[in-house]
């Protein structure tokens, strides 16, 4: 990524799964048109929830996986395998291209299996020990979306499972990408995803009081930057991307979205849930995206925010910014698709990365809806309510997680 002698790495295939849209132009016509995905919690009755309001992903799966074998997976590795499937399918490589030791994947998901964990908890204090699922373990950890979108395609090449909360997409495909760099892979499935929807997420959230309690207004709920914003919406679903060597790409006439050209990745080393004030961690991350790439901050034209809705998480990005972009910083756009899709912790940050390669691809920058009475703390241009078009050649997507730990991916529009 930017480096001389490291193979280079583009985006050839997209698996967006998300509560606007499953699939890449299903995901880029929301985005457009500005879709709010919040709605009322379905997935349980959430009236003893301070915050009854979410992300969905309401679409039939069984396309993607048969719904006998989707008994034994938690809902979290059914929506990697959905996302890993769009991705290759849009990609055009075959089965037989990807099966053997030059393909890997790296799927990565910040809770796991906590729908499963709940449940057989439930088991257990009703039922006893003995009543325990001998599925529960492997439906449960974290590592299994991954295990299980390699045995689908055959890939035997590098494997790894990403757990770093709310900036766990971003590092899978960061980590995905440096092997396709060192020459160990040609081609990476690799993302994020999550499935936390249950009253055990929810209500341990809401009892932080990290979430929006916007309950009568779902689609309004999600609103980073804005004066009025009270949380995040928490969201569920799955980002998966195919990487692939720049020449092997070019040589079986790919589609390619975008370049991977820069990766950072830090640690605020300050506070569990607390952002470093001036968003200190986040500055190192970014840094080292344009670093790894040789890119310059005014080359920069757009930012995936985190742009969680909440009230530090936007403060601190924003002062983050500055510090790396200076003067720049001004004339950048930025926004947040969370305003629409709501946070989706560990999968977020490889569906933003979708979102990024998209516009970069097409030349429209997703809006950041719900802005409509922006914190005058908050200066910068978040690309208010409205899609824009604009040709853009880098840009950055961030994302920064419980535990102080961040990620910032750079792509190159090619």
């Amino acid at each position: 990524m930017g480096v001389s002698g490291l193979k280079r790495v583009v985006i050839t295939g997209l698996g967006p799964v998300t509560p606007i849209g499953v699939g890449a132009q299903a995901f880029a016509q929301a985005q457009r048109a500005g879709k709010s995905g919040i709605s009322t919690i379905t997935r349980f009755d959430p009236a003893e929830t301070g915050s009854k309001i979410a992300g969905e992903v309401n679409d039939d799966l069984s396309a993607f996986v048969d719904p006998r074998e989707a008994k034994k997976l938690d809902r979290y590795v059914q929506l990697a395998l959905a996302g890993a499937a769009l991705a290759v399918q849009d990609s055009g490589l075959s089965e037989e291209q990807l099966r053997g030791e030059r393909t890997g994947a790296v799927i990565g998901s910040g809770i796991g299996g906590v729908k499963t964990f709940e449940d057989q908890a439930g088991v257990l204090h009703s039922r006893g020990p003995g009543r325990i699922s001998p599925m529960f373990i492997p439906m449960m950890i974290a590592n299994m979306a991954t295990g299980h979108v390699a045995m689908r395609y055959g890939a035997t090449g590098p494997s790894s499972t990403v757990v770093t909360a709310c900036a766990t997409g971003t590092g899978a495909i960061g980590d995905a990408a440096r092997y396709i760099q060192l020459g160990l892979a040609d081609v990476m499935i690799a993302g994020g995803s999550e499935a936390a929807i249950t009253p055990i997420a929810i209500g341990g959230f809401s009892n932080m009081k990290a979430l929006s309690t916007r309950n009568d207004e779902p689609e309004l709920a999600s609103r980073p930057f804005s004066a009025s914003r009270d949380g995040f919406v928490l969201g569920e679903g799955a980002g998966v991307v195919v990487l692939e060597e720049y020449e092997h790409a070019v040589k079986r006439g790919a589609t390619i979205y975008a370049e991977v050209v820069g990766y950072g990745t830090s640690a605020d080393a300050h506070h569990i849930t607390m952002p470093a004030p001036e968003g200190r961690g986040a500055q190192v991350a970014m840094r080292m995206a344009l670093a790894t790439a040789g890119v310059n901050p005014d080359q920069v034209g757009y930012i995936n925010a985190h742009g969680t809705s909440t009230h530090f998480n936007d403060l601190h990005e924003t002062q983050g910014i500055k510090h790396v972009f200076g003067d720049h910083a001004h004339k950048l756009a930025i926004s947040s698709t969370k305003s629409m899709t709501g946070h989706l912790l560990g999968a977020a940050g490889a569906v933003e990365a979708i979102a990024v390669a998209q516009a970069l691809k097409d030349g429209v920058l997703p809006p950041t809806i719900n802005l409509t009475d922006p914190d005058p703390a908050l200066d910068l241009d978040y690309i208010p309510l409205e899609a824009r078009e604009a040709q853009v050649e880098y840009a950055l997507s961030n994302s920064f997680a419980f535990g102080g730990q961040n990620a910032a991916l750079l792509f190159k529009k090619i």
